[in-house]
């Protein structure tokens, strides 16, 4: 009694095969070539007018700035177990466009290590290292 002609039963006899030929190893034709890093790099990072308008004081003058927000951002990532690396990564990129420097980022890593723990703070480490060099290779603010 199956209707072929169903799209939800076809989305999911699709989703299924997917699944299956994951499982034993094998990537879906097309998601090889997938790089999450190299999508990533398309992600250009705001202004810094645009970020301090947006997230910064732009509608509280006596909140947060945009780089105090970042930091702030990337202290919960790393808080998370530094696991969503293209957050982590994007959100560096945005703090030192807002002016954070390459001590302010460590040292908002560093202070979660109480909390999150030694692991999520070595791996945001890493993570806040590659967005960095990427900054200073591109020749962005060092």
């Amino acid at each position: 009694m199956t209707n072929s002609a169903n799209p939800f039963e076809q989305m999911m006899k699709q989703m299924q095969d997917m699944a299956k030929s994951m499982s034993s190893g094998s990537m879906p034709s097309g998601m090889d070539a997938f790089s999450p890093k190299a999508f990533e790099a398309m992600w250009q990072t705001m202004p810094r007018d645009l970020m301090q308008m947006t997230f910064g004081k732009g509608l509280n003058p006596d909140g947060l700035d945009a780089k105090t927000r970042l930091l702030l951002t990337l202290a919960g990532l790393t808080m998370q177990g530094a696991q969503a690396d293209t957050g982590v990564r994007l959100t560096v990129r945005h703090a030192r466009k807002a002016g954070a420097t390459e001590g302010e980022v460590a040292e908002t890593i560093a202070s979660m290590a109480m909390f999150a723990g030694v692991p999520a703070v070595t791996r945001a480490m890493e993570l806040a290292r590659e967005a960095m060099a990427g900054d200073n290779e591109e020749g962005k603010d060092t």
